[in-house]
């Protein structure tokens, strides 16, 4: 009977443990999933491996080494691929083709560098709506880019607590930022890109400090925290960062396309003024040919125009006819 009784208890600690596992970012299940992993040190990486953790068993998926070629499982082969894996493959995030209920579960991104050791990265794969609609936000800070942005959290005062945890919250997904045990006074190293700092002592508030803000940091921020009785209370601030360049962007077409518009109405204005003028120059052309050609009109006469100017009336007339000599007249 105690053999069956320590047993029940190794079984249900050991499945404790199992639930327990610590995640660094938890995934939106969808059919084109991209789970990220990206080293950020330094150091000289040797190998990198993909495993799913399955109870007590890792299930491996992918392998690779810089000196060997790259090794898929046959049950994952056709169904992963790395999008952005370099020559140095600091950035081995896994993408899954048409996921399913069957790909839900824990993954395991470790890295062996030398000389840093093991760096490892979990990521949770759930089935879930958007992230953001499940975490109403309490509060709503606007910060301008450059700037060290803190954001705190009251914490309670009626019970004691045992951990808190700053995360930033997407749609698609959940990133651990900072963890603080504070009953045991450890740290959590954090496996998000950004990076950022939190205190871990005891204290009627909690912190989490961006340094040189960017738009990129804007979105919601959650701050857990847990008593040692199990009690949780939770925190949602929205962060916005109010972008400079984008403003610049915003305003640079609207003033381009204003320039653009009186440019266009200036162009129209000048190609009517100078149609006019046009016009006007050519139709006095046409009216003095016309004037010329009554005015020679009028001059111009036939033999047998019965019209006479003026001035041929003055003039003098000539008429040629023969003399005759005069004779006297005979008398009869």
């Amino acid at each position: 009977m105690a053999c069956i009784t320590l047993l029940l208890a190794i079984l249900h600690v050991h499945k404790a443990l199992c639930e327990a596992i610590f995640w660094d970012t938890a995934i939106q299940l969808s059919k084109t999933m991209t789970l990220e992993c990206v080293y950020p040190l330094m150091d000289n990486l040797t190998q990198v491996e993909w495993t799913k953790i399955s109870g007590a068993e890792n299930v491996n998926i992918a392998v690779y080494n810089p000196n060997h070629p790259m090794h898929i499982d046959h049950n994952y082969f056709h169904r992963v691929h790395f999008l952005n894996a370099t020559l140095e493959f600091r950035n081995m995030s896994l993408s899954f083709y048409n996921a399913s209920e069957a790909d839900i579960g824990i993954y395991s991104c470790l890295f062996h560098s030398f000389p840093g050791g093991p760096w490892e990265k979990k990521i949770k794969v759930v089935q879930s709506d958007s992230f953001d609609i499940t975490a109403p936000s309490n509060d709503c800070l606007s910060e301008e880019p450059g700037q060290n942005v803190t954001l705190s959290c009251q914490l309670p005062n009626n019970w004691p607590v045992k951990q808190v945890m700053w995360e930033k919250v997407q749609p698609h997904q959940v990133d651990v930022l900072a963890s603080c045990n504070l009953s045991q006074r450890t740290t959590y190293t954090s496996k998000y890109l950004r990076k950022t700092w939190s205190n871990c002592s005891q204290g009627t508030q909690s912190v989490l400090i961006i340094p040189n803000a960017t738009s990129a940091d804007s979105g919601l921020y959650r701050c857990r925290s847990e008593a040692s009785t199990g009690e949780q209370k939770t925190y949602v601030i929205r962060l916005i960062i109010t972008d400079d360049g984008a403003n610049k962007h915003f305003i640079l077409p609207i003033a381009g396309g204003s320039v653009s518009l009186l440019l266009v109405i200036l162009i129209i204005i000048t190609i009517i003024f100078y149609s006019r003028r046009r016009r006007r120059q050519v139709r006095t052309p046409l009216k003095e040919p016309s004037d010329k050609q009554s005015k020679v009109a009028t001059n111009c006469r036939s033999p047998t125009s019965p019209v006479h100017s003026t001035d041929d009336e003055k003039e003098d007339i000539y008429v040629n006819y023969p003399t005759f000599s005069r004779r006297p007249k005979p008398r009869f």
